[in-house]
């Protein structure tokens, strides 16, 4: 690993994940958000890029909710992540569902030295504001992905709205998510997110907002409010 790549690795946020990731995959756990918004991420996904028989990369993977899904509508799918506490607990649950994931603990940077062009579809969901250097994760997936490709990307938006719902709504009132799970300073504006896709010669194809209620405490997908939790799909140039 060059000294750029592990620069771009926060040891806190790794810590904060290991430590919870024997609950990954208990649905009224810290990662009840994750396993609620889970099903329109993948409906969103598999939309633009349908997703059986695509080779899939999950950037980020954690506990591997979303590559399950993924390898359930059919992709052949990668998982990366570099906390290997969650990992082990993905490969674990996979052998107890069946769904076959390739997981490996490795940094995007490197798998992208490794494997370029490799991805028919790349998934980075919500990473980029856990990480010192978004800009190098978008870069590296983008080098990682076919000609054509499709690329989404998840994160939160930074505004005083974001800062009312996702640091004092969600972590200490709601208690939907651990006290300090996020840096609101981390939050990725729109204009900054798209500012680092289009250096990394990726188009974007569509924006959608994932909205909590908290009367119903469901979410929903709204492509007019990206003010809090947002998505992006993207795609790579074919020259």
């Amino acid at each position: 690993m060059t000294e750029k790549q592990a620069q771009n690795i926060d040891p806190a946020e790794i810590a904060k994940f290991e430590e919870l990731a024997s609950r990954w995959w208990d649905r009224d756990s810290e990662f009840k958000p994750l396993h609620d918004i889970n099903p329109l991420r993948v409906g969103f996904i598999d939309r633009i890029a349908p997703l059986a028989g695509k080779r899939v990369l999950d950037v980020g993977c954690g506990g591997g909710i979303l590559s399950e899904s993924m390898a359930k509508r059919g992709a052949d799918v990668t998982g990366i992540d570099m906390g290997e506490a969650p990992l082990k607990v993905a490969k674990l649950h996979g052998l107890e569902s069946g769904v076959q994931v390739r997981y490996r603990q490795i940094t995007v940077e490197e798998l992208a030295a490794e494997e370029p062009e490799s991805f028919d579809v790349v998934t980075c969901m919500e990473m980029l504001e856990h990480v010192p250097d978004p800009g190098s994760i978008i870069a590296a997936c983008a080098r990682l992905a076919k000609p054509g490709a499709k690329l989404f990307f998840s994160t939160l938006n930074r505004n005083p709205k974001s800062y009312l719902f996702a640091i004092l709504g969600a972590e200490r009132v709601l208690k939907l998510v651990p006290n300090g799970t996020h840096d609101f300073k981390k939050f990725i504006q729109p204009a900054e997110l798209g500012e680092w896709i289009r250096n990394s010669k990726l188009s974007i194809r569509e924006m959608s907002g994932l909205v909590y209620n908290p009367l119903t405490r469901t979410y929903r997908l709204d492509s007019q409010d990206v003010s809090v939790n947002y998505m992006i799909a993207t795609q790579k140039d074919e020259s």
